[in-house]
């Protein structure tokens, strides 16, 4: 009784502050307790919300609200948590739920753990560490929830045609932000020197109209999406003229704005999807590998016609803020020299923080929306947090990054043995394209921040390990005639 008084005076403190301050965040956060509490125990209700206003409202709504530009994900991450909770409970309750789980799941259950273990032990106060376990784990109950729920193979069709809508939608959007917001932005570059323009063409990954954009996660998103399309006609499992059709939809993004990326993703996802017949039917792989180099050319082609200068000058800028020494943006570091200075400041001096790092949130942004971290506010401006795999060390450790490849890497053997082992035409073509995908995801760790930061790509991710796990899960329990 004591407890149940004690969580109602804590609730109507809250809603009274949500009242009295007409806080964004707080109203967000207010919305989602409710309903959250309310979808407790419909999760596949809640994974529905959290995919619908993941993948199609949070990142559009900045650029017609400037004020949600930071605070668009908050009420989805309630959501999430809220799934996270359920499934958990669901889990703890019967046991029998974890049967056929493959190892990349454990793995990442470890992982979570471990972060907030090793947050708790190198305490930086509960802003920090709400936000450092906000930006990591947002969405990470979708990966659980597929992997352990009993969902049946309709919902997982209607998952996966949500997200092939998802993909054909990101056409009109980013042609809509490509004639709408361009134009506005190139008037904003005298005012913003480091703005570029074109960034803002993100489908609905998210964009600011005087920030950045999600477009390498776009192109990610949809390389990934044309993947599974490839695989499945490769398995005729999809006609010929649909898998035409889709594929204008899906690709044609890729050439409206300006994401280097995709000349580097577009012929991995090829090598990783068609590795075999490389080998074994060299003619075939050679006219698959000519339409690929066709369109990663037309691509670059592209993207650099948009810059100024000649190829050889663009290249070689390219170059300057990603490999050698030149910072990234208004950084001191980029996108490699961050790990040999991780190294530098991490290693020998530091054996504890170099094998369990700092905490979460220890490189969060001086310029984000949560409490920095006292390693980011030791060094302002060096961008130690610029991708996933830098965080990772310094949030973590060596410890915590190796957990994360372990993650990617058993995901890669289970969908592997999928492809092998299956008899079902679909469940091989869709394992062979979660390797190409895990393969692109592999390449953000080093890319940007995203699988760590941004609400609709995380999204992607758990999505594909969890539908991993629940192919893994189902082929393995009719193999054993066990019920999953």
């Amino acid at each position: 009784m004591v407890g149940i008084f004690l969580v109602a005076a804590v609730l109507a403190v809250f809603f009274g502050l949500v009242a009295v301050t007409a806080n964004v965040i707080f109203i967000a956060l207010a919305v989602s307790l409710i309903v959250g509490t309310l979808l407790l125990g419909k999760p596949t209700w809640t994974m529905w919300l959290i995919l619908s206003l993941g993948l199609l409202v949070s990142g559009v709504l900045p650029l017609f609200f400037e004020f949600l530009a930071t605070k668009a994900s908050w009420g989805v991450s309630i959501l999430g948590f809220v799934l996270l909770a359920s499934v958990l409970f669901k889990v703890a309750t019967n046991p029998e739920l974890v049967k056929h789980t493959p190892g990349f799941v454990w793995v990442a259950l470890v992982f979570m753990l471990l972060a907030v273990i090793n947050s708790l032990a190198n305490w930086q106060g509960i802003a920090v560490f709400i936000g450092g376990f906000k930006r990591y784990f947002q969405v990470w109950g979708l990966l659980f929830a597929m992997s352990w729920l009993v969902l049946d193979q309709n919902l997982i069709r209607r998952f996966l045609g949500f997200i092939l809508i998802v993909a054909l939608i990101q056409f009109p959007f980013a042609l809509y932000e490509l004639i709408k917001f361009v134009p506005i932005r190139e008037a904003f570059v005298s005012s913003y020197p480091g703005m570029v323009p074109i960034d803002v063409v993100a489908g609905t990954f998210g964009a600011s109209l005087r920030g950045g954009g999600a477009s390498g996660q776009m192109a990610t998103f949809l390389i990934i999406v044309f993947a599974f399309l490839l695989a499945r006609w490769h398995e005729n499992a999809l006609p010929v003229g649909r898998l035409a059709i889709l594929s204008v939809f899906v690709l044609t993004p890729l050439f409206l704005g300006e994401t280097k990326i995709v000349v580097i993703l577009l012929p991995l996802m090829f090598l990783v999807l068609y590795r075999k017949e490389v080998i074994t039917r060299p003619h075939y792989a050679v006219l698959g590998l000519a339409v690929m180099s066709v369109m990663t050319i037309a691509a670059g082609y592209i993207y650099f016609g948009l810059s100024k200068g000649n190829l050889y000058s663009q290249i070689a800028d390219t170059l300057s803020y990603n490999v050698f020494e030149r910072g990234y943006g208004g950084y001191v570091l980029n996108r490699t020299t961050v790990f040999p200075f991780w190294l530098e400041h991490q290693g020998v001096g530091n054996p504890v923080s170099f094998f369990f790092g700092n905490g979460l949130g220890s490189v969060q942004s001086v310029y984000g929306t949560f409490t920095p971290g006292y390693i980011a506010l030791k060094y302002p401006s060096y961008g130690l947090g610029l991708n996933a795999g830098s965080t990772l060390l310094w949030d973590t450790g060596i410890l915590g990054f190796g957990l994360f490849l372990l993650i990617l890497g058993l995901a890669w053997l289970s969908a592997n043995r999928l492809r092998r082992e299956s008899t079902s035409p679909t469940t091989r073509a869709d394992a062979l394209a979660i390797q190409a995908a895990i393969a692109l995801l592999s390449v953000h760790l080093s890319y940007s921040l995203a699988l760590l930061d941004l609400l609709s790509f995380q999204i992607i991710f758990t999505m594909l390990l969890g539908y991993l796990a629940w192919l893994h899960r189902q082929h393995f329990a009719h193999a054993r005639q066990v019920p999953p």
